[in-house]
């Protein structure tokens, strides 16, 4: 099948290399134009544009698909299908209707909960049991399109990083599947209730708010790793926590209960586990607490 990818995290990047194993013809691939990164603020593309130029694939980068010419270069390629994994812009009607099957995206949740830019961050912050992914078909609404497969994991006591890493897994095997045979997967319409969104997380969601429940703060944790990282401060340092574990102390919400840095929270309290010292590489608690003492009775902000 002759196909139109269009991707730009690393998220989207086992789907590519799923799509090209599956021996379809991958004609150009799509991307979000490179950025300035780094300290020295170069220009850097993305993993897909990366990954693309790696398998000998011509890539694009326009800024925008509304442009009529770039609406032109788009159809010109007479795509079958265009197979769309967080690019990250948005595909006008003239886009959606040009390839013969249409625009098949892979959407990181189980639709209608959690359409939008941030659904497996949500979804943990939410303390939802499950999550997963579909294939939906896509029309002009924010991922209101109908769905033709999907798949569901436990979110259990992953990180972001984690599930997305699985969901990207499984969302490559699912595209492999409809492409195979688009017709044994006829596309299902959204139900209308629990329709939830879910968008881009914002830096400032990422202060640990130890007012809250500490299963909530210990979610918030899970859910800003690996990016942008829940943090705290301490006499004008940010401190990262990576990962933790809530226990049953109680005390005045923020402050540090012990030795092992154990911060209670407006109920329970959380015991981080691994932090990261703005500057520094990942540890563990006990060996932050060694070079940088914070002490019991601290507050942290």
């Amino acid at each position: 099948m002759r196909i139109i990818f269009m991707g730009t995290p690393e998220f989207a990047v086992p789907v590519l290399d799923a799509v090209v194993a599956a021996g379809h013809d991958v004609t150009a691939v799509y991307s979000q134009p490179p950025r300035r990164a780094g300290r020295g603020k170069a220009l850097s593309p993305s993993p897909v544009h990366r990954r693309a130029e790696a398998l000998g694939i011509a890539v694009r980068t326009p800024s925008s698909l509304r442009d009529g010419d770039a609406q032109a270069e788009f159809a010109a390629a007479g795509a079958d299908a265009a197979v769309v994994a967080a690019y990250g812009l948005i595909l006008p009607r003239p886009v959606l209707d040009a390839p013969a099957l249409g625009c098949l995206n892979v959407h990181a949740s189980l639709l209608p909960r959690w359409r939008g830019a941030a659904p497996v961050q949500r979804a943990i912050l939410a303390g939802d049991r499950e999550t997963g992914v579909g294939i939906m078909q896509m029309e002009a609404g924010l991922d209101t399109g109908p769905v033709r497969l999907e798949a569901r994991t436990p979110i259990d006591g992953k990180t972001a990083g984690d599930l997305t890493t699985e969901l990207a897994a499984m969302g490559a095997a699912l595209m492999v599947k409809v492409l195979a045979d688009a017709a044994a997967f006829p596309p299902v319409p959204q139900a209308a209730d629990g329709v939830t969104h879910a968008p881009k997380i914002a830096k400032a969601e990422a202060r640990l708010d130890f007012s809250r429940p500490a299963d909530e703060v210990e979610r918030q944790v899970r859910a800003f790793n690996p990016v942008p990282g829940a943090f705290f401060e301490y006499r004008g340092d940010r401190i990262r926590i990576l990962s933790a574990t809530c226990t049953a102390d109680e005390g005045v919400a923020g402050t540090v209960l012990d030795d092992r840095l154990t911060i209670a929270c407006g109920t329970g309290a959380i015991r981080a586990e691994t932090v990261q010292r703005a500057g520094r590489g990942a540890m563990t608690a006990t060996d932050l607490l060694r070079g940088f003492p914070i002490p019991t009775g601290a507050g942290l902000a």
